[in-house]
């Protein structure tokens, strides 16, 4: 009845919004301590990045299989196993006695997090009309937005006080309350999916190439390197294979579509600075200026509160407007860059990524 479904679509929106959550603050507070693990764990420091990478290339190569997934076997199961498998593979990275085993921990957890998000997104957007469906995922990712303040702080503070393993910890009873909220929403799935196998070709081989890419991104040796000649190949596979798949992946016809091509550069390529300023930031901080965790962690509460601010004021900016907009963000940005690079201040780099934070939210 009325009653079932409106119940149903608030567990919905309760499991999107602790599930966004808990991927949020498990990404942002893990930077902050990065710089921490390089000391404390055996295995090299040019594996650390790789804690980060790991997790991003799993979760950006299997996000469009998500979806699939999602449509044909029920998204409050997909959306329940992504938070198990989310939770579980934090307990590992949380005990992880080196390195290696950390990167494997969060090549799965990544793999968690490409199916919390599509699955529990299309689980609310069909479990209440169109208007009640906008509101709801407003709210449930304006918790992501909190994480994304507060995750950094709560890392320094986290490893301050006790261990970077506990910014893990704490991701665990997050997954399980992720999984207790969607147990109680109502089952749904795409009946019309389930007349089209999954693309099993074009997820191989999407994945493949960007393994290959990834790692030739990592250590560029020119066109002529394995790694570039393994995600060329790999490249054309599935393309192929998305044009003779009877329900692809990727729809082709979209590269012919210039604004959709154009949205996609944009958003990748932001995307790509936020990661690096994640990353970059607290490394600065701590190794190149010499400051605690903690004091890494409060420092970065200017520019993640503007990352989070900058989504929701995107919305009510005019499109006319929106180019001297980004344009001002950027020019704080550019003058906390002359002000580092002219009086070596940490005021300065905190004012750049402020205002780069700003623009890319």
């Amino acid at each position: 009845g009325g009653a079932e479904a409106g119940a149903g679509a608030r567990w919905a929106g309760r499991a999107v919004a602790v599930g966004a959550f808990c991927v949020q603050l498990d990404s942002f507070a893990l930077n902050a301590v990065l710089p921490v693990l390089r000391g404390g764990l055996p295995g090299g420091a040019g594996v650390v990045p790789w804690v980060v990478s790991g997790y991003l290339l799993a979760a950006g190569s299997l996000m469009p299989v998500a979806g699939r997934l999602a449509d044909l076997y029920g998204r409050r199961r997909m959306l329940c196993a992504g938070a198990v498998l989310f939770g579980v593979s934090a307990a590992l990275c949380a005990v992880a006695p080196s390195l290696p085993f950390l990167v494997a921990a969060r090549v799965v957890q990544g793999a968690g997090g490409a199916l919390i998000m599509p699955a529990g997104l299309a689980l609310l957007t069909n479990a209440c009309p169109p208007d009640e469906a906008r509101r709801r995922t407003g709210r449930a990712l304006g918790w992501a937005g909190l994480a994304t303040v507060g995750g950094p702080f709560a890392g320094g503070v986290l490893a301050d006080v006790a261990s970077w393993r506990a910014v893990f910890w704490l991701t665990v009873p997050l997954a399980a309350a992720t999984v207790w909220c969607a147990r109680r929403a109502v089952e749904s799935r795409d009946a019309a999916a389930a007349e089209h196998p999954l693309d099993v070709a074009g997820a191989v081989t999407a994945t493949g190439a960007l393994v290959c890419l990834a790692r030739w991104l990592a250590h560029p040796a020119g066109w002529s390197s394995g790694w570039a000649a393994g995600a060329a190949l790999l490249g054309a596979l599935f393309v192929r294979a998305e044009r003779r798949a009877a329900a692809p992946l990727v729809d082709l016809a979209l590269v012919r579509n210039r604004p959709y091509v154009a949205l996609t550069a944009a958003g990748a390529i932001a995307n790509s600075a936020t990661v690096a300023l994640l990353y970059a930031i607290p490394l600065a901080l701590q190794q190149g200026r010499g400051w605690s965790v903690l004091g890494a962690g409060a420092a970065f509460l200017a520019p993640a509160a503007a990352l989070a601010a900058g989504g929701p004021v995107a919305g009510r900016v005019a499109p006319r407007a929106a180019v001297p907009v980004v344009g001002l963000c950027l020019a704080v940005a550019g003058g906390g860059l002359w002000a580092a690079g002219g009086l070596g201040g940490t005021a300065g780099v905190l004012l750049a990524s402020t205002g780069a934070a700003a623009a890319l939210g």
